[in-house]
């Protein structure tokens, strides 16, 4: 399988821009008012409304409106449409028809035709999804629809207010009561995050010596958790009964791809690795991670993954082209996946599966097609585990499958945590887990970090808070730590 190339990297920053949300929706309303306005556009007045619009922007970008938090939404966009009137109405079916051309057509159709050879026609039922997507992503309907809609109302207004006429001051004032309100609507009705762990974790976690020789982690990328009870996995069900299942494993906030795996890697949460959504700012974990940990004791870890993790772990990714048909991808990932291990003999190997996730996002996760991707999943899993097995690299090997969210209705989004996200699959075996155990505590995926400082007997990364799950060990070698109760905090 091909490498992720550097044009394929450079590029997939490119989409976080536009998939994003935060990002997307500053860059649509520019883009769409410059492209209404291309044939008459007068520089100073664009320049004038850019400036006052700014502070708005800001708004917008630091305050998402996850879930029934939507809604609230509706009271600027009320208020701003009485105070300074829909001046160009064409103007907003203009955006209204180039919102839907950009989701359903371009993305839901060209992109992921182009990208994993979804049919076509899917057009014809994406639509739909997006109407009930309700993700951190520019394809939040009810979430992007009033934010673009406001901003180009002030905007229009800024455009063609008279010098000296006071709309740049009533904008601005309108700009700190939205402020004001976004605060208090966040401060006391988005309350659904889960609670962090609040101490870092002491070296008394660990056991006096190491559980095992080798970790393999494979991460079935947006997996929901009842849909994999659903469908038709027979290995994985078989390694649920003979080794430890976490019924309520929750996945970080929030809930995208590059966070979740920066949180398992590191142990901690985005405030304090830095990586705070797909879109990456400032390359690199502000953090140790595992990797870290594991070059300073001279052992190899190495994560197989999509050209996005790069961002967060730099050279610790191998990555893989994720521009592939979707039928073919994770077959095409597994198989590299060996080559890499016989290569690189890693004590640490993570390997990420994509085509769930994708098809999740490409055709929804309450269709057939979603059942199907993890039914071939298994398959796969099922066929490196035995391959693992047949050259005697199990004996002393910690298999741990999971996946990093769930993913949510309409396009199989993720990011805030909506029905079907928070919740992810989670399962350990091996010689040195227990078999045969359900835990049914909650605890939390930043805890894979020093969960894999515990097997591998190495350090724990000096940011992690996820407790050691030292209730999947058969023994802890003479474990050090002390009874502590580490039931996952909740709200």
């Amino acid at each position: 399988m091909k490498k992720a190339s550097a044009i394929e990297v450079v590029m997939a920053r490119c989409w976080n821009v536009l998939n994003e949300g935060k990002t997307f929706t500053p860059v649509f309303v520019l883009g769409v008012f410059l492209m209404y306005h291309a044939t008459d556009l007068q520089a100073a007045s664009f320049f004038h409304a850019f400036v006052y619009m700014l502070p708005v922007f800001v708004v917008y970008y630091l305050f998402d409106f996850p879930l029934h938090l939507r809604w609230f939404l509706l009271v600027p966009l009320l208020a701003g449409g009485i105070l300074f009137g829909v001046v160009d109405g064409n103007l907003l079916w203009f955006a209204l028809g180039m919102y839907v051309f950009f989701t359903v057509f371009f993305w839901g159709t060209l992109y992921y035709h182009l990208r994993i050879g979804t049919t076509w026609w899917n057009f014809l039922r994406i639509w739909r999804l997006f109407l009930i997507n309700s993700d951190s992503t520019s394809g939040n309907v009810l979430e992007q629809v009033p934010k673009f809609t406001l901003q180009l109302i002030l905007f229009t207004a800024l455009y063609q207010a008279e010098p000296g006429g006071g709309t740049g001051g009533k904008v601005l004032v309108f700009t700190i009561i939205l402020a004001v309100y976004a605060y208090l609507v966040h401060r006391f009705l988005f309350n659904w995050k889960p609670k962090e762990y609040p101490h870092y974790v002491t070296p008394n976690e660990l056991p006096e010596k190491p559980l095992a020789k080798r970790v393999v982690i494979v991460v079935i990328d947006g997996c929901r958790k009842d849909k994999l009870y659903q469908a038709d996995a027979p290995f994985l069900h078989q390694l649920m009964r003979e080794g430890t299942v976490y019924e309520t494993m929750e996945t970080i906030y929030p809930a995208r791809t590059v966070t979740c795996f920066s949180s398992m890697f590191t142990g901690t949460y985005p405030r304090e690795h830095g990586i705070r959504s797909n879109m990456v700012w400032s390359l690199g974990v502000k953090v140790e991670s595992i990797f870290d940990v594991l070059k300073k004791q001279g052992k190899k870890g190495i994560l197989f993954g999509c050209a996005h993790l790069i961002d967060a772990f730099g050279d610790d990714v191998e990555s893989f082209t994720a521009v592939s048909h979707n039928d073919i991808v994770d077959y095409k990932i597994m198989n590299q996946a060996k080559v890499i291990y016989e290569r690189e003999q890693p004590d640490l190997f993570i390997v990420q599966m994509i085509a769930v996730d994708q098809t999740g996002h490409s055709r929804g996760v309450h269709y057939p097609e979603y059942l199907q991707k993890i039914h071939e999943a298994d398959k796969l899993i099922a066929d490196f585990h035995s391959w693992l097995g047949e050259r005697g690299l199990l004996d002393d090997t910690a298999f741990i499958v999971m996946a990093d969210h769930g993913q949510g209705n309409g396009i199989g989004g993720h990011g805030h945590l909506d029905e079907g996200e928070r919740f992810v699959p989670f399962m350990m075996h091996g010689p040195m887990i227990k078999q045969g155990q359900r835990v049914n505590e909650f605890r939390s995926i930043v805890s894979v970090a020093a969960t894999i400082s515990a097997l591998l007997g190495v350090p724990i990364p000096d940011h992690a808070r996820g407790p050691v799950l030292h209730e999947a060990f058969v023994q802890d070698g003479g474990t050090q730590h002390e009874k502590t109760d580490h039931r996952h905090p909740r709200i």
